[in-house]
Parts: structure tokens; C-alpha cells; sequence
């Protein structure tokens, strides 16, 4: 009798079960990030626990975590801020971004895997596919993920939890760099050079890119910033 083989199909990928405060401070931080929350503001328990359905306990153990993001402060006798930046701050800290990615950059093209060089094309392949079906908000999250990734390919785990410090406090400052057409599109372009430098193994292209990328960064945000 013939052997029977029987094909075992690829593993499914896990579903993944956030908890309730994962899911609280994604919620929270989307709000921040999309301006619901306007920097400066005070955030009214009572009225965001409702919005979102859930009480203020798991409301206060989210801002706490996104206080040691940098993205709320905890003010005396006032509660929960929404953290607020000068110029001069936000100047800095893409200076800061600049510089780690641009380190980053180097590192990655010397040493990261075909298979971690792989993965980073595949999610901006598909950030590029939500940039043309306008879905800013989940393009923005993979965006902030992209360069998170081209710091975790860089190899140096330091230099990658300096800019993760950091970038978590630029998200809502970062997110109105894409707020009208003319700057998304060259925002996904600067993108599509970094990509194009990193495939080709070419650090000082990919650190030139960075650069580029992060001084346009600064410009398109200036415009949306009090003097």
C-alpha cells in the first residue's frame, strides 16, 4: 500500500488579545495623536472614561504610562495634561531623531539580516498601499514603526531606546507633518528614497535620506506652530 501523505498547512498567525489597559492607552494616545486632545489641554476623566466605556481606574493606569512617554504631564491640583512644546523643544528633538537615525542608517546597511532588510520593505510596502487608499492615521502608525524598525536593524539597542524616548513624545507633533496633500506626498517619496538607499546596501545614501527626510520634517511642521 502507497505511504499517505498528509500536508500540514503553514501556522496561522496568533491572535493577538490586547488587554484593557493596552487597549485604553492606544485609544488615548490616538486621541492625542489626531488632536482630539489638544496640547495644553486637561484631560476630564470622567468625560474620557466615558467615551471610551471604561472606568477611571484603567483610565489613570493609561496616563500614567503615557506620562512616562512624555506625551501627558501630571500636574498638581490640575490631573492629566496634554504635554506642549515650544519650538525650541520640537527643533531639538528632530535634531535628536536626526542624528540617532542617521546612525542607525549606517549601522543597518552594514549589518542587519536580508531577512530583517526584508521585513522593513514589506511594512513600507504596505504603508505605501494606506497612503493611497488615505488612511492617514494607520499610515502614520506604520510610518513610526518603519523607523523604529531602521533603528532595531541598526543592531545597537542603546542608540534604539534613545530614539524610542523620543519619538513617542513627537507623535502628535510628527502626525500634522502629513496634514494636507502636498506635504504627505513628500513625506511617502522621502520614504520611498530611504527605502531604495537601504536595499541597496548603500549607508551613506540611507544617512543623506534620513537627513533629508528629518530637515523636511521640521519645515512641513513649522508651518503648523505658534511663533
Amino acid at each position: 500500500m502507497a505511504e499517505t501523505f498528509v500536508e500540514v498547512p503553514p501556522a496561522a498567525p496568533p491572535i493577538l488579545r490586547r488587554t484593557l489597559h493596552e487597549e485604553v492607552t492606544n485609544r488615548v494616545r490616538d486621541m492625542i495623536t489626531e488632536g482630539q486632545l489638544a496640547p495644553g489641554t486637561r484631560i476630564n476623566e470622567g468625560l474620557v472614561g466615558k467615551q471610551l466605556g471604561v472606568s477611571r481606574t484603567p483610565l489613570r493606569e493609561a496616563l500614567k504610562t503615557l506620562a512616562s512617554e512624555g506625551l501627558i504631564e501630571i500636574v498638581p491640583a490640575r490631573g492629566a495634561v496634554v504635554r506642549a512644546f515650544s519650538r525650541a523643544d520640537i527643533a531639538d528633538m528632530l535634531e535628536a531623531l536626526k542624528a540617532l537615525e542617521q546612525t542607525a542608517a549606517r549601522f543597518a546597511c552594514a549589518r542587519a539580516s536580508d531577512e530583517d532588510v526584508a521585513g522593513l520593505q514589506a511594512l513600507h510596502r504596505r504603508m505605501m498601499e494606506l497612503y493611497a487608499e488615505r488612511r492617514r492615521l494607520e499610515y502614520f502608525k506604520l510610518n513610526q514603526e518603519i523607523h523604529s524598525g531602521l533603528m532595531r536593524i541598526g543592531g545597537n539597542a542603546t542608540l534604539a531606546w534613545a530614539h524610542e524616548a523620543i519619538q513617542a513624545r513627537m507623535k502628535r507633533i510628527r502626525f500634522t507633518g502629513a496634514d494636507s496633500a502636498e506635504k504627505w506626498a513628500a513625506a511617502a517619496a522621502e520614504h520611498e528614497e530611504m527605502m531604495a538607499a537601504l536595499e541597496a546596501r548603500d549607508g551613506e545614501r540611507l544617512a543623506r535620506a534620513v537627513a533629508v527626510h528629518m530637515d523636511e520634517t521640521w519645515h512641513r511642521v513649522a508651518r503648523t506652530l505658534p511663533d
